[in-house]
């Protein structure tokens, strides 16, 4: 019988993006994961940017989707960011909402299984046990208190690519009057109603450093996800997020940090 086929994919729209990613990969190869890696990339993002990830993923460019222009309009990031605002943190300038869309292209990918990452996490322990969890499975988006546990975060997931799910996809995407307040990650909780929960630790939410200290353990956390700002931004909460930081930029230079020497939160 031949092994499933099995990829650890993430999406790169823009060249700070690049930036994540050639972190996350390097992060993912001190694993020792033999899972293939793809990144999906839009057309914008500058060969100069890319050339890095290229030796070590499997680059595949991916058009947006072919969403109306009612749609694109009510999803551009001013309407978007006005009729749902942000309020726990703040979001980029290179952030382009509508382009996460383009997220759904893995379906389209010739895989048999794939574990999603966004290139903003970072892999700190083997994950390839994801690869046998059921699609759809992500973890609660955890960051201030229980409440948080009913609306799952779309940074960490499983897929089982199929045509035939990206086209139920498309048809319920882009109806008339659709508004998808946390653009893919409010769809995929929609269009997957009944998904698995992950454990919080394969999907840690930066913000729990400091909203939820008591949840935070180096020894269980095995993705670590930097929602909302950036670790390679200058930023308000940089100085309460730097040791969160500092090992973002370790893996970034190639480094394998020892994660047992780790601060815990203040």
């Amino acid at each position: 019988m031949t092994p499933p086929r099995n990829a650890y994919v993430t999406l790169v729209t823009n060249a700070d993006f690049a930036r994540g990613a050639a972190a996350l990969l390097n992060a993912l190869a001190a694993t020792g994961s033999t899972a293939d890696r793809v990144v999906m990339h839009t057309g914008g993002v500058p060969e100069a940017a890319l050339a890095p990830l290229r030796d070590r993923a499997r680059c595949i460019e991916v058009d947006l989707l072919p969403t109306s222009e009612a749609f694109n309009a009510a999803h551009q990031k001013d309407r978007l960011h006005g009729a749902a605002p942000f309020t726990k943190g703040e979001k980029p300038a290179f952030h382009t909402p509508l382009d996460n869309f383009a997220k759904l292209r893995l379906w389209q990918l010739d895989y048999d299984r794939v574990v999603f990452l966004d290139a903003d996490t970072l892999v700190l322990r083997n994950i390839d046990r994801l690869f046998d969890y059921p699609e759809f499975s992500a973890a609660p988006n955890v960051y201030e208190g229980l409440g948080d546990f009913h609306r799952m975060n779309s940074g960490v997931f499983t897929a089982r690519p199929a045509q035939e799910t990206f086209e139920a996809m498309l048809a319920r995407l882009d109806t008339p009057g659709a508004f998808w307040r946390r653009t893919d990650q409010t769809f995929l909780q929609d269009f997957f109603p009944d998904w698995h929960g992950l454990p919080v630790f394969d999907n840690m939410l930066q913000y729990v450093w400091f909203n939820l200290p008591e949840l935070w353990d180096w020894q269980a956390i095995r993705v670590l996800h930097f929602q909302y700002e950036k670790p390679w931004q200058d930023h308000a909460k940089a100085d309460r997020l730097r040791p969160l930081i500092e090992l973002w930029r370790a893996y970034e230079r190639g480094e394998t940090p020892d994660l047992s020497a780790l601060p815990g939160p203040a």
